[in-house]
């Protein structure tokens, strides 16, 4: 979705844009070039991804990318998600003399507590530093992870924030239709969740939460909007919690929309959209004090936020939405007013005008010195 807004935002701006990334399963592979919204977008081969067989990553390509890319020289490389490909785009832009910069997406090193690879955390993390440590520029979305990352190593960090649509995601799209297929009267609470159904997301303490819920409003029900590799497991050990699947758009906008308390219990992720997107929706929030819940959420007065790993706060801080209407009421209507505040054009602006600043203060590479910059800008990830 980021990526999504940010072509489409570089694009109405005047920029040529190519996107380079893994064909998906769903994909016919006979088709490599489609031309789809803003900009052409070139189809790599790519395996599942480990534990998570719904997405595919990238193969490395750097030959691939070397052919492309002298027949057709972009003035700048973008990588926006680390991995083989992304790897192989970096190597590739250096030997041709091309300015890259980056975007810190996963929190990688963490994720391998949640698939039992602990042992791999230093190995990863050291990996992920020397990958950005290669780039112009590395762009992290919220202030508390550029001081965390500062501090272990990484170099030449810049703010890409999120912004939040919210004419799509708000208050009116409610649906008492939509609530009542769920089994819900309209004075009954409904919890929202939305995301990936995977390990790293920490379901169990969600699901724990909304127990300590249900104990007191046992008419609540809680609904679940996405798929992922954890959700069959979800389905069999939750029956009475309903799964939607996967949705987006104003399908989506509506089953936020429907709720009225949004619970965001992972402190692993680099922002959470999600979490803006409930704000801005009319929710009352609970999460973690990390990550977009950090960077917007006031605790007691658009939200409520309590340390990460603090799980017992965070079951109290969901069971007091649920019993206080007042309070909720209160947050869902200052956390509206606080997503109004945060617009994509501001954040795009700001990320073409780093960009077009790393173009301009390029300096050729060891491997290719000698050669100039070139001089009009059209990323590439």
């Amino acid at each position: 979705m980021t990526l999504g807004r940010l072509v489409d935002g570089l694009d109405r701006r005047g920029h040529k844009l190519t996107i380079i990334r893994p064909s998906q399963r769903h994909e016919s592979p006979r088709c490599t070039v489609t031309q789809r919204l803003a900009g052409e977008q070139i189809r790599l081969p790519g395996i599942p991804m480990p534990g998570y067989p719904q997405l595919r990553i990238g193969l490395p390509a750097r030959a691939r990318l070397i052919r492309t890319w002298k027949q057709r020289r972009p003035d700048l490389v973008h990588v926006a998600t680390e991995g083989p490909l992304g790897s192989s785009a970096i190597s590739a832009a250096r030997v041709l003399g091309i300015p890259v910069t980056s975007s810190f997406h996963t929190n990688f090193d963490q994720y391998t507590r949640d698939y039992r690879l602990g042992w791999l955390k230093p190995l990863v993390a050291s990996w992920l530093r020397r990958f950005h440590n290669r780039t112009l520029r590395t762009f992290v979305p919220t202030t508390d992870l550029r001081d965390r990352l500062a501090v272990e190593g990484y170099l030449n960090l810049r703010i890409l924030s999120r912004g939040v649509d919210t004419a799509l995601f708000a208050p009116d799209r409610r649906d008492a239709g939509l609530r009542a297929s769920w089994g819900a009267a309209p004075d009954d609470l409904v919890v929202v969740h939305v995301g990936r159904m995977a390990a790293e997301k920490n379901y169990p303490l969600l699901f724990r939460a909304f127990e300590a819920i249900k104990a007191v409003e046992p008419r609540a029900r809680l609904v679940l909007v996405g798929d992922g590799p954890m959700l069959a497991t979800y389905q069999r050990l939750h029956p009475d919690a309903i799964f939607t699947g996967f949705y987006t758009g104003i399908n989506l906008a509506r089953h936020y929309a429907s709720g009225d308390v949004y619970l965001h219990p992972s402190y692993t992720e680099t922002f959470g959209n999600v979490v803006t997107e409930a704000m801005a929706s009319g929710l009352a929030v609970g999460a973690f004090n990390y990550a977009a819940a950090r960077e917007f959420i006031r605790d007691g007065q658009n939200g409520l936020a309590c340390a990460p790993a603090d799980e017992a706060t965070f079951i109290a801080n969901a069971v007091r939405l649920a019993r206080e209407p007042e309070l909720r009421r209160a947050c869902a209507q200052a956390g509206r007013t606080t997503a109004q505040t945060l617009s994509w054009d501001a954040v795009i602006d700001g990320f073409e005008r780093d960009l077009i600043q790393a173009r301009d203060e390029y300096r050729s590479p060891p491997e290719v010195a000698g050669a100039g910059p070139a001089n009009a800008l059209s990323p590439s990830s």
